[in-house]
């Protein structure tokens, strides 16, 4: 694999602060300790600046090349956030927060993007500006809009950005991407149905919400089933189901359930959301209630830019030899601000064989650090040459 012999060579220090961040993860905007060490890693590498408390708590770090004379600057994000996960690994380096853990690799992204500014703070074998971006609540914060309306893309004159999420099953050091849409909107719901409480022996003085929740749950599934063309993606889950009871022998006053929809076109998440009203309030109706319906907005479809996606593979290609096709991903990524705010595009790194993102057992392999940090790299030189 022909990655940067200066990141090969650091790969077991990577491997090291990704460890670190592993031990000690945070949540949403509470990523203080690990925006904290960004900084002051690239404060270590002579970056030429290093900016935080953008987003809240994001950190940029800002490597001028030999020369600005095209006036280029591309940008380069990785994301920093754990997730509220008991972590099962048995690994000596395992997360020592209760009930958080590094389940989906972000420390892996960190520490990849830090070799990567490493490296080209200590070459600038580049003619422009390269800009780090370290993101914090990507799991369900919106981070990534949190730093762009608070001007990351002007303050720092960002042309192209580009990202890179870890991927189980895909080889280790393996790289794949597709332009168009690739992530999907992640909208949630919350139908809570209010009937007539009562005893569970006498139904028939009761408006019985559980009827109505068991029958909502069944019907939600016609959306996908029968109303959106079979050509499209769409995903309806039901998630929670809860009472305000758990007595073996009341009919529950209230019931909610709660879910999420993903979909990968605007007139399919119009549909969606829709359907969902009519279905929560007819059923509700027909058996003499009520529902309140809460619809609540996710991330967008994430899009990557053909010319910029070619680029990304184009860069993998260099690095690893190929670059599979990827397939649609019903996963939501906030990332999908940053695309809607400059062209770029998002690529999958290999993680091997390991268990999937966000299960308790799963851990970044860092046997994919050179080829990460060598890609994210290999973006900046060939975007970028010197002259």
């Amino acid at each position: 694999m022909p990655v940067k012999n200066r990141i090969a060579e650091m790969q077991p220090e990577i491997a090291a602060w990704r460890r670190d961040l592993h031990a000690h993860p945070e949540l949403l905007f509470d990523t203080h300790r690990t925006a904290g060490i960004v900084a002051a890693r690239l404060r270590e590498f002579g970056c030429d600046e290093g900016v935080e408390g953008i987003g809240r708590t994001g950190v940029v770090g800002v490597i001028r090349g030999r020369s600005d004379r095209r006036g280029r600057v591309i940008g380069l994000r990785a994301d920093m956030d754990a997730l509220p996960i008991a972590e099962a690994t048995g690994k000596p380096w395992a997360s020592t927060v209760a009930g958080a853990m590094h389940a989906c690799g972000h420390d892996g992204h960190t520490a990849m993007l830090l070799g990567a500014a490493r490296y080209l703070a200590e070459t600038r074998n580049f003619d422009g500006t390269a800009v780090v971006i370290f993101q914090p609540a990507e799991e369900g914060g919106g981070g990534g809009r949190e730093m762009v309306a608070d001007g990351l893309m002007e303050r720092w004159n960002i042309q192209e950005v580009y990202g890179m999420h870890n991927m189980p099953g895909l080889p280790l050091g393996s790289f794949a991407i597709r332009p168009g849409a690739f992530f999907a909107a992640t909208d949630n719901f919350e139908i809570v149905f209010e009937g007539r409480g009562g005893h569970a022996a006498k139904p028939h003085e009761t408006v019985d919400t559980t009827v109505m929740t068991a029958q909502a749950v069944v019907a939600l599934q016609t959306i996908a089933a029968r109303n959106v063309d079979p050509a499209k993606q769409v995903v309806v889950s039901v998630t929670s189901v809860e009472t305000d009871t758990r007595a073996f022998n009341v009919i529950p006053q209230r019931a909610t359930i709660r879910g999420t929809v993903r979909t990968m076109e605007a007139d399919v998440r119009r549909l969606a959301e829709e359907r969902l009203r009519r279905i929560a309030t007819a059923t509700a109706e027909a058996f003499g209630g009520g529902a309140e319906i809460r619809w609540i907005p996710g991330y967008p479809v994430m899009v990557n830019a053909e010319a910029e996606t070619e680029h990304a593979a184009a860069a993998a290609r260099k690095v690893a030899g190929a670059c599979a096709e990827a397939p649609l991903i019903m996963g939501g990524e906030d990332f999908a601000y940053m695309l809607q705010a400059r062209p770029g595009a998002y690529i999958l790194i290999g993680n091997g064989d390991t268990a999937a993102v966000h299960h308790p057992e799963y851990d970044f392999d860092d046997g994919a650090i050179p080829a990460g940090a060598s890609w994210w790299a290999e973006i900046v030189e060939s975007r970028m040459p010197a002259g």
